[in-house]
């Protein structure tokens, strides 16, 4: 059952323009030297004042321009247990963990219908996942290298999985004809003839743009839109060891215009104890299956209290995926799935003195839902219960 927690407030504090940023970055789909599991059970427990910084945001605006607002975090109780993990056996290094176990959906029925439709993909060669009308959900380092905003953030789009193709129904090109067209023809038959023939090349033409976009065979043709801002938590640029902190690889991405499409909620990810059967899900655009739209599940092998490590085949094109469970909602028998982490992507990470490989996802705790559910709506009057 999902289990609603009481959530700590942020609230914005002041508001300050930055200079613009370079967009000079190269995108790195998979990340090396991050705090792995060893270093994540010597964090020490963040302070009041530590999380403050961390939670603090930087907006990016279509135009260029860059602002940074300070929050301050009311209503928290810390845990004082630190940032623990479970023990386990060290693993051999691979990237596809044994037979590869991922499912590649060509099905329109299935593509463009919940869960699968909220799915999304960044122009940057990410993924991402809708989680609002106007915003989607990613992993920050799409975006931002800790240093400065990737090359093609500053025109950043997000692809959305079309329902048809171009040649797909009954309208086609030239079907819509003026008053003066119809008067025309009516007046002369040369007129009438010559119309119905655009009409009809019109339409092969619409036809054979539509098999190129490839919606036929299994392949998802995508419509782009804009994205009118971008907020990255503070804690990404510079982590508690001085370094980028996997902890906030996540960000959020406000589009120019509102999709009509199903999104999926945000939820405050439980224990593994509190999951059926410790199992995840998530869809993507890998890049090693290109055009499609790839989901895979599997069983979460550890936790700390900000990362999943798991054994879930990925390839580079899937970061930033959304990783949803499905649980029953409080006191009624329906299933809901919600957004409960972020996919960041296959990492290096220091186990027992030796490198060991994971794949590891963000946890959406309380106070990172306070953070996205106040990026979302613009306060937190919607965000008290998680």
């Amino acid at each position: 059952t999902w289990h609603l927690k009481k959530i700590p407030q942020i609230v914005s504090e002041r508001t300050f323009s930055l200079e613009s940023p370079k967009f000079e970055a190269k995108t790195k789909l998979e990340l090396k030297s991050v705090c792995g599991i060893e270093c994540q059970r010597k964090l020490p427990v963040p302070s009041s004042s530590d999380l403050k910084d961390l939670l603090s945001y930087e907006t990016v605006f279509e135009n260029g321009t860059r602002t940074l607002t300070e929050v301050n975090v009311l209503g928290l109780v810390l845990d004082p247990a630190g940032n623990t993990t479970t023990q386990r056996s060290s693993r051999k290094k691979r990237q596809i963990y044994g037979t590869d176990s991922r499912f590649s959906i060509y099905d329109k029925r299935f593509m463009t219908n919940f869960p699968f439709n909220t799915a999304v993909k960044i122009s940057t060669g990410c993924s991402g996942i809708l989680i609002s009308p106007k915003h989607v959900l990613t992993a920050a380092h799409c975006l931002h290298n800790g240093k400065d905003y990737v090359k093609g953030s500053k025109r950043l789009r997000v692809g959305l999985m079309k329902t048809k193709s171009r040649g797909d129904g009954r309208k086609r090109k030239g079907a819509k004809r003026s008053r003066r067209d119809v008067s025309a023809a009516q007046e002369d038959p040369k007129v009438a003839t010559e119309l119905r023939r655009q009409s009809r090349g019109g339409g092969r033409k619409q036809r054979r743009s539509g098999r190129k976009q490839g919606t036929s065979d299994g392949t998802p043709s995508f419509q782009w839109t804009r994205v009118k801002s971008t907020h990255i938590p503070k804690g990404w640029f510079k982590g508690v060891s001085g370094d980028i902190a996997l902890d906030y690889d996540y960000a959020v991405l406000e589009l120019k215009r509102p999709h009509k499409r199903k999104y999926m909620e945000l939820g405050i990810s439980p224990t593994i104890k509190m999951m059926p059967r410790s199992m995840i899900h998530f869809s993507g655009f890998d890049n090693d299956r290109s055009g499609q739209l790839v989901y895979r599940f599997c069983s979460i092998s550890d936790e700390s209290n900000d990362l999943f490590y798991q054994y879930c085949d990925a390839e580079p094109g899937s970061t930033g995926s959304g990783v949803y469970l499905r649980l029953k909602e409080p006191n009624k028998k329906k299933w809901k799935r919600k957004i409960i982490a972020v996919y960041s992507g296959h990492q290096w990470v220091d186990v027992n003195g030796e490198q060991q490989d994971y794949n590891v996802a963000v946890r959406i705790t309380p106070l990172k839902y306070a953070q996205i559910c106040f990026w979302i709506h613009g306060n937190d009057e919607n965000c008290t219960q998680g």
